[in-house]
């Protein structure tokens, strides 16, 4: 319905939903292929967030800019549609349709559809006071993509040399793309095997954002108390050297392709971090906790930033 991250529509046919998604956006990297990469990640992950890991069929939605010359277009579109497709594979499952549209913009998104049983997704609203919430991805993708196209604007980049070097920015980009590039598939997977009690994916509200509208949707009266904030290693510096622009350590800084949000048991949150970081290579936080209230979420007043070492290099 709505507020949840995918609809889920139960079928004439015995038993079964149809689970489905759709998103699409501008491209915010310079690289086609990864921008195709991390289109197809960002709509997959509404199906993860439903903890649903088997996706039976996506479709390709793409605008193509007019402002493009002949052999801009001939390079660009073919990189971004097989961006898309590999990471689809990667997924599991195939593009198998879509739209095309010529106009002023460059977009690129898609439709992720599957069908259920109902024991293969996790509906998102059943946080019990004393489950914790754990994020798997860290914040700060939209700082990190601002700071490096800055590199080309001096104005811009003034505001923020005295606290990075160009060496940070492109490391934290680098590790930007790869992050939004990266398949929530299976903390999916872990969400069964640990008893999540729901989940949602973070991107365009931010974690504060998309906290609060997972909260508004339990169905017990609990609220979100996030304490600890994973953000990508330099990347709270520069946001604060910007004043009030991005709100990162305010939870409002928008993400592209971020990390799901789970309500897990307390005790079993520890172990869902170590089997994703063994499965993947890739830390996951707890980063607040769930308590009796009226379906609200916070971040306290000085919450701990967790630097989060870019690993590429």
């Amino acid at each position: 319905g709505i507020g949840m991250d995918s609809c889920v529509i139960p079928l004439r046919h015995g038993g079964l939903s149809l689970v489905q998604t759709t998103d699409f956006f501008y491209p915010l990297v310079d690289d086609p292929y990864m921008q195709g990469k991390i289109a197809c990640a960002n709509v997959l992950s509404d199906l993860y967030a439903m903890g649903v890991t088997e996706c039976d069929n996506m479709l390709m939605l793409l605008g193509i800019s007019n402002k493009m010359s002949d052999k801009e277009r001939d390079t660009v579109v073919p990189l971004m549609i097989r961006g898309f497709k590999d990471l689809a594979e990667e997924a599991g499952t195939m593009v198998q349709g879509g739209q095309t549209v010529l106009n002023p913009w460059v977009t690129i998104g898609g439709v992720a559809t599957t069908v259920c049983q109902p024991n293969e997704f996790i509906e998102p609203g059943n946080a019990v006071p004393s489950d914790v919430l754990v994020l798997t991805k860290p914040l700060g993708t939209q700082v990190a993509v601002n700071a490096h196209q800055w590199l080309d604007e001096p104005e811009r980049w003034n505001r923020i040399r005295l606290v990075v070097s160009e060496e940070d920015v492109e490391k934290a980009y680098q590790e930007s793309m790869y992050l939004m590039s990266r398949l929530n598939r299976t903390a999916a997977k872990l969400m069964h095997k640990y008893n999540a009690h729901g989940a949602t994916d973070i991107t365009g509200f931010g974690l504060l954002g998309h906290a609060k509208n997972l909260a508004e949707h339990q169905k017990n009266e609990v609220s979100f108390v996030i304490h600890n904030l994973p953000i990508i290693g330099k990347m709270a510096a520069v946001a604060k050297a910007c004043g009030n622009m991005f709100q990162l350590l305010q939870g409002y800084s928008a993400e592209t392709s971020g990390g799901l949000l789970i309500c897990l048991p307390r005790e079993q949150a520890a172990a869902f971090c170590k089997d994703i970081e063994k499965q993947d290579g890739q830390q996951s936080w707890i980063i607040g906790i769930v308590e009796k209230g009226q379906r609200t979420a916070r971040i306290i007043d000085k919450p701990r930033v967790i630097e989060v070492t870019p690993k590429i290099e």
